[in-house]
């Protein structure tokens, strides 16, 4: 039996069309299932509105989203457990795909997400959302929205880490790569933008640069997350700021995802074609010297890989994870000396100046 589980919290907005959608795909799927939608401490209809699209529903206090999973998770009777986000909407392909992985033998997985066509989603995060598909791919890691593994895994490697208030799906997905075969399907899921609507342009580079420097903290406690994650306030979901300062910085947003994403492009043209007087090579110096700020943000990206590294116990496993971490630490090393350089030079500027 597949079991479907959904960790909630104030989402009568959102619950009923997951769950439609889930019974939709279930039946093309035609393999027993049960829906179990984990209520945690909602003050809302959700719960009823489970009921209402013949759910089980089980509550709990934890205001967590590992946790919450957890319990559904224990409360499973399936060996295939699926776990998708209250304001995801699944499709059969990706149900259909992965337990085929998983009958060949993979201990689990997860699907890429993408943004609804009637979503109202600043342009740089629908540029996000798009090479987020093909990122989630190639790196191996996909987000929360919509994971799957064996029953049988979930158990041995405990579930999601209940020390994490952000990215416990990560840490998830290494116990589980730990232990067997791990896939990332190229069919994407629905998501909800919601939670991005809310927030300026600029406080998500902010979020990631509390990351670099704070990383322990970023993870680990909830009012690192607060305002992204756990917030209750619905009232503005469906909307987005049309204020004077909101389209300044969702405008700087876009343009630092457009660099972010043509960054690359610099490494093939030679120096000679953008001589440093030139507004080209101005272009490329300031260009380069942001990417290697926001470079750093590999450190503690390769760093955790590298300690679970030496975990993997499934051969194929320890080749991705490799070739992951050595990735990870040469655009860390390579930002890292783009950082050194400009500060150094920047601080021979700063004394000429002063020394007149």
């Amino acid at each position: 039996m597949i079991s479907f589980i959904v960790p909630a919290h104030n989402e009568q907005a959102c619950v009923g069309r997951t769950l439609r959608a889930i019974h939709d795909s279930a039946r093309v799927v035609g393999k027993p299932y049960e829906i179990i939608v984990v209520d945690d401490a909602s003050t809302d209809a959700t719960a009823e509105i489970a009921r209402q699209n013949n759910a089980r529903v089980v509550s709990v206090n934890h205001r967590q989203i590992a946790a919450t999973r957890n319990s559904g998770g224990r409360a499973a009777q399936g060996d295939r457990l699926f776990f998708v986000d209250a304001d995801t909407t699944i499709n059969p392909q990706a149900v259909a795909e992965a337990l085929r992985y998983m009958d060949k033998g993979a201990v689990g997985g997860g699907g890429p997400t993408w943004f609804g066509i009637d979503e109202i989603v600043p342009l740089y995060l629908r540029l996000l959302a798009a090479f987020g598909v093909i990122g989630v791919k190639f790196a191996g890691f996909p987000g929360g929205a919509f994971m799957f593994c064996t029953r049988k895994a979930f158990q041995v490697t405990g579930g999601f880490d209940e020390r994490f208030y952000w990215a416990e799906e990560g840490t998830f997905a290494l116990r589980l790569k730990r232990e067997g075969w791990f896939v990332v399907l190229w069919k994407p899921v629905i998501t909800s933008a919601r939670r991005f609507r809310a927030l300026s342009g600029l406080q998500l580079p902010a979020f990631f640069a509390r990351m670099v420097f704070s990383p322990f903290k970023t993870f680990t406690r909830r009012a690192s997350v607060e305002k992204i994650w756990y917030d209750s306030n619905r009232e503005g979901d469906g909307k987005i700021s049309v204020s004077l300062a909101a389209k300044v910085t969702n405008g700087i947003a876009l343009l630092i995802v457009i660099v972010l994403v043509t960054g690359s492009v610099w490494i093939f043209l030679p120096r000679s074609l953008t001589p440093w007087g030139t507004p080209l090579g101005k272009m490329r110096f300031v260009i380069g010297t942001f990417l290697s700020h926001v470079g750093l943000i590999f450190w503690p990206v390769a760093l955790i890989v590298f300690v679970h590294l030496f975990l993997r116990r499934y051969w194929i496993e320890w080749i991705k994870m490799a070739a992951l971490t050595a990735f990870c630490f040469w655009l860390a090393w390579d930002s890292t000396q783009g950082v050194i350089w400009f500060w150094t030079w920047f601080g021979h500027r700063l004394a000429h100046f002063h020394n007149g």
